[in-house]
């Protein structure tokens, strides 16, 4: 009967350890998973919120600074569609004469194949329970040059909400110590730059 006992207790012994091994080793590659899943939706975002800032600055010289004058923008403005044709008095065919054969909105140019695209939507880090993203615009001197610039940016801690909390402090401990932004961004403030930190 002990013996028994005994071989129960050490089956339920194995079983727990070999859980908690397959834990072990399952947890971090489900962090892994979920992380890329959700920073894939996150990057897609903030392309879209530099295509909008791009065509933005196209239109007033500068980028918005706020989302409400991007949205603005973006449900009301328009882009030119224009035809370039050669020039016939150029010889050469290296000149052209721009035509300008109407306007498209700015909605219909970056997202008509974007089935549920909600363009109201474009402020909020998604998986954040609405936390909008931060998002800032201005000037820098370079060399004597006032450039335009701006910068958007979501933190790990809003876009990995409900998963694991220690591995979220890993992350950021570990951009941190090389001073980089713990999360992603597009765009600087510092740099004439629209490039985003995954790129």
């Amino acid at each position: 009967m002990k013996s028994l006992l005994l071989k129960i207790v050490l089956f339920a012994v194995i079983i727990f350890m070999g859980y908690m091994v397959y834990e072990s080793i399952n947890k971090p590659l489900k962090f892994t998973k979920e992380r890329a899943k959700r920073e894939a939706v996150v990057v897609q975002r903030l392309k879209d919120i530099r295509n909008v800032q791009s065509l933005y600055k196209q239109a007033n010289n500068k980028y918005a600074a706020s989302f409400d004058s991007l949205l603005a923008y973006l449900n009301s403005g328009e882009i030119p569609v224009v035809k370039l044709i050669p020039d016939p008095t150029d010889t050469t065919f290296t000149k052209t004469i721009s035509d300008t054969l109407g306007y498209v909105k700015v909605t219909d140019s970056l997202f008509s194949k974007r089935t549920g695209f909600n363009p109201n939507n474009l402020r909020f880090i998604p998986f954040s329970e609405g936390e909008v993203f931060t998002m800032d615009a201005g000037s820098i001197d370079r060399g004597g040059v006032n450039v335009s610039v701006f910068e958007a940016k979501a933190p790990f801690i809003a876009y990995m909400k409900g998963m694991e909390e220690q591995r979220i402090n890993n992350l950021i401990a570990g951009e941190e110590d090389i001073e980089k932004y713990p999360g992603l961004k597009v765009g600087s403030m510092t740099e004439p730059s629209t490039d985003g930190n995954w790129e």
